[in-house]
């Protein structure tokens, strides 16, 4: 069994066994947000006071466990063209962590953001994006097996493009998703998907920090069914 096999299954085994065992906590709801149109710069910068990005409201992560606020802060924004998603991630970080430069390295062994995607909403398939502070970027699929999910790291999101900022205080990352990248035609206004923005924090001196938008109730993100929900608008 791979090191990738082993670290899969003993996530998403946690999962399942904490929320059948009602560890989960019940009051923590799973969030929903309008992500919305916007006429955002080709180029990206990571800078949420450029065009486009005004727009669209930010979203403070929590812990992903209980709710609380994480000692590093982070907020999401979201907001879409006619082609692409466009995703930023704002995270105050006293020393961003990171070594690995490949693509599909094991990123989340440091610090990174990860972006989870599931457009029909029905937990039989999702993406997974992660970037890191020096903007490696790892990309998989993952899909409902009998024992669980099975992963794909060989699925590449065509045409993904990234950026990395770093911030007075941290880092910044925007990432630009072709639709196309992930269903045969782009959404249309009034489109659900079933969505979650989390990130892994390492503070010097102190225990790991795991973020979401949407808490999954339990100390890990592969937890589809509490994934949050967005609507495309105009």
């Amino acid at each position: 069994m791979t090191r990738w096999m082993r670290w899969l299954i003993a996530r998403l085994a946690a999962g399942l066994i904490l929320a059948q065992l009602g560890m989960a906590h019940a009051d923590l709801k799973e969030s929903r947000a309008a992500c919305r149109s916007a006429s955002f710069n080709k180029t990206l910068n990571a800078d949420p006071s450029s065009d486009g990005w005004r727009n669209c409201p930010a979203h403070l992560l929590v812990d992903t466990a209980t709710g609380a606020r994480p000692q590093q802060a982070t907020t999401v924004r979201f907001g879409w063209t006619a082609d692409e998603w466009r995703v930023l991630f704002v995270c105050t970080d006293s020393e961003p962590r990171a070594t690995m430069t490949e693509r599909d390295a094991l990123l989340y062994e440091e610090e990174v953001v990860e972006l989870f995607i599931d457009p029909t909403g029905d937990a039989e398939s999702y993406f997974e994006i992660e970037v890191n502070p020096l903007n490696a970027v790892l990309d998989l699929v993952l899909r409902k097996n009998r024992s669980g999910y099975a992963k794909n790291v060989a699925w590449n999101c065509e045409g993904l493009r990234t950026h990395v900022r770093r911030t007075a205080d941290g880092w910044a990352v925007e990432l630009a998703i072709p639709f196309r990248s992930l269903i045969a035609e782009p959404p249309k206004a009034g489109a659900k998907w079933r969505v979650n923005f989390c990130r892994i924090d390492r503070p010097a001196g102190q225990p790991r920090e795991l973020s979401a938008w949407s808490p999954t109730g339990v100390p890990l993100f592969h937890v589809p069914g509490r994934f949050g929900w967005i609507e495309f608008t105009k």
